[in-house]
């Protein structure tokens, strides 16, 4: 386990990036991590862009050092964030979406209790105010404020947003999971896994600037139906 109570200065970050067809967005969130004043690796799984993000992603690579993009066949975001975790070389592990609904500038918050030693994981909640929140889809807000009330019963827990995309790990921890989801499930996997593993788990308030479908949105109601039923399958032993 790595003691991060010494020297945090030192900490590298590993941001795994799944995209799909993000051309209009990726390039300005790889400008935005790259800003940074982070020691960083950044890892980009491109899972079968159809649009011009492969060819966004090559000129990207080929642009400096500690970046890697791995491709694939469309599988989903669980997928590609499983066949980003086996080259993470950082001391902690950010999943960053590609489409600019989360913002990397908020990054060096959400990492700092794991940098002093006291949290394993931290997720970025979108509703827990302080941050910039894009007032829409009031239905998603129910939904979500549904799982995370089953999370809460199920994993006797008091998580506020459980499908949020942005988290944070100990890179140790995030190797440690045995994560099987290949699409939008991931989420409930990871949040059912390490609550169910008693993880020392942080949650703080992450600005969130969503998009409706017409932007690109692609989570829709058929996930919220399968994340309860990997939240349920998890606390009932299943994988």
């Amino acid at each position: 386990m790595v003691d991060f109570r010494t020297e945090t200065t030192s900490v590298r970050v590993s941001f795994l990036i799944p995209a799909y067809n993000e051309a209009a967005t990726i390039g300005e969130v790889l400008d935005r991590v790259e800003a940074l004043e982070l020691e960083k690796q950044v890892i980009v799984v491109d899972d079968g862009s159809t649009d011009d993000t492969p060819a966004i992603l090559e000129r990207w690579q080929a642009g400096g050092d500690d970046r890697l993009v791995l491709r694939q066949r469309n599988r989903g975001k669980g997928a590609a964030i499983r066949a980003a975790i086996p080259h993470v070389d950082g001391e902690i592990a950010v999943v960053q979406d590609a489409d600019m609904e989360y913002d990397p500038a908020d990054v060096p918050h959400l990492i700092e209790p794991i940098e002093r030693g006291v949290a394993d994981v931290v997720f970025g909640s979108r509703l827990t105010g302080g941050r910039p929140q894009r007032a829409y889809l009031f239905w998603h807000l129910v939904g979500n404020r549904f799982l995370s009330l089953v999370t809460n019963v199920l994993y006797n827990t008091t998580l506020h947003d459980m499908e949020t995309g942005y988290k944070a790990f100990r890179a140790d921890v995030l190797r440690s999971l045995d994560l099987r989801q290949d699409d939008f499930a991931i989420e409930p996997e990871i949040t059912a896994k390490v609550c169910l593993l008693r993880l020392r788990i942080y949650e703080l308030p992450i600005a969130y600037y969503g998009r409706t479908y017409a932007e690109g949105k692609k989570i829709t109601w058929r996930d919220g139906f399968k994340a309860l039923g990997v939240l349920v399958s998890v606390r009932l032993g299943g994988r």
